[in-house]
């Protein structure tokens, strides 16, 4: 492959500071959908770097998540490829204990990302066959190939929402933006969104002496995390084995109904479509819950309807209640940053999500590829890592061993500066 000769002095950039050419891959972020790709391709002989905008790994885990966050789901099911969690780590381990596993991973697998690096943008160059990523740092760098690992939760989200400018009560945060309970004692909360976060953050907020109002303004299933001593998830995995989807949903809803009755009496409507059945085809996973639904029959958790607009001192709702509040909490979720940064390729939606669906949106062609957008949590993060670095590492050995490595052992050099 010929690489291009660095741009003349009077040609180049003048935001430009250097250019540096990168053997083997750039993985755009060190979360864990990066770091699973890295260690997949190292195990395979390809190196490979990172660009990470934070200063660490997994910032979204380390700095945008609350405090009593566990993992939803079995240790197993969340484990990254070619390595496991500590023995000792019990079953649904904690934000940190996730952490520490994360950071034992990178060290384990010698993953150096290189930190407060932001890309600005990145396109591909035909005339060379190299993605061209530019960075706020005022650097560029060259590969083959770009995987692109930001995921579909890289930037909170918050919906357009009426009045909101106008409230003069306390905070209005993001989920990502809440710690704990603590700071809210005595305080009405509205809680937006009634996803896991919006769940769990509501429970918190009991726990701490708060009253939380929480808003269910569409359909959603909540299923018991566990199913006499058993992941509910695990559960309906290993159905799956043997039974039709559509039965293994009735089976889930029917343990939901014996756990929590008709939870239409709560405020809370199920969908039509099973929750398996709707997770595959919307990527809408299930609440499981942990113990907020016993909140909600206590009333200690109130139900809301639909905001429709936020007020100075509060919120009106579409059934036409008005209520006060002190603070309001957007557990809205979050989304995909790729289009602010990805050019000339129409291989996302606009929202930012493949347009090829699971199981085969981990490849977009002329080297680039996704990673962690497969609405299937770490399981495809696991499983597209390995297939990514497995049709790297046959391209890697074809066409790259001979005519590069051999002439660099440096895993990127310094073309212009």
């Amino acid at each position: 492959m010929n690489f291009p000769p660095p741009p003349p002095r009077h040609q180049t950039d003048h935001q430009t500071k250097q250019i540096i050419l990168v053997h083997g891959p750039i993985i755009i972020g060190a979360g864990p959908s990066g770091l699973a790709t890295s260690a997949c391709l190292s195990s395979r002989g390809v190196p490979s770097l990172i660009l990470e905008r934070s200063d660490s790994i997994a910032s979204l885990w380390k700095s945008k998540t609350y405090d009593r966050l566990k993992l939803h789901l079995p240790k197993h099911f969340c484990r990254l490829p070619l390595l496991d969690f500590p023995e000792n780590f019990p079953k649904y381990p904690s934000k940190n204990e996730f952490l520490d596993y994360l950071e034992s991973y990178a060290s384990h697998f010698r993953i150096v990302p290189r930190f407060n690096e932001n890309v600005q943008n990145a396109a591909f160059d035909t005339s060379s066959g190299l993605w061209r990523v530019k960075t706020l740092n005022k650097t560029e760098y060259l590969s083959k190939w770009l995987i692109v690992a930001t995921g579909e939760n890289a930037d909170a989200y918050v919906p357009e929402t009426p009045g909101i400018v106008n409230f003069s009560g306390g905070k209005i945060i993001h989920a990502s933006d809440y710690r704990s309970g603590e700071e809210f004692r005595q305080q009405r909360v509205l809680v937006v969104g009634c996803g896991n976060s919006g769940m769990e953050i509501s429970l918190d907020l009991v726990r701490h002496n708060a009253s939380p109002h929480l808003v269910v303004r569409n359909t959603v299933h909540v299923l018991p995390r566990e199913i006499l001593g058993l992941s509910t998830f695990g559960v309906g995995m290993t159905l799956l084995k043997c039974l039709p989807l559509r039965l293994v949903d009735k089976f889930l809803l029917l343990m939901a109904n014996l756990s929590f009755g008709n939870t239409d009496r709560l405020g809370i409507r199920r969908p039509k479509t099973g929750p398996l059945e709707l997770k595959n085809v919307t990527g809408k996973s299930p609440v499981l819950d942990v113990g907020a639904m016993s909140l909600i029959r206590s009333g200690k958790i109130k139900i809301m309807e639909g905001v429709k607009e936020i007020t100075k001192n509060g919120a009106k709702f579409m059934d036409g209640q008005e209520k006060e509040f002190d603070s309001i909490i957007f557990a809205t979720g979050y989304k995909s940053n790729v289009p602010t940064w990805l050019q000339g390729s129409d291989f996302f939606t606009k929202e930012g999500m493949p347009k090829t669906p699971f199981p085969n949106g981990w490849r977009a062609g002329e080297g680039l590829y996704t990673v962690g957008f497969t609405r299937r949590g770490l399981l495809g993060t696991a499983s597209d890592a390995v297939k990514i670095a497995g049709e790297i590492a046959d391209q890697w050995r074809d066409e790259i061993k001979g005519s590069i490595k051999n002439s660099c052992s440096s895993r990127f050099v310094l073309i212009s500066n």
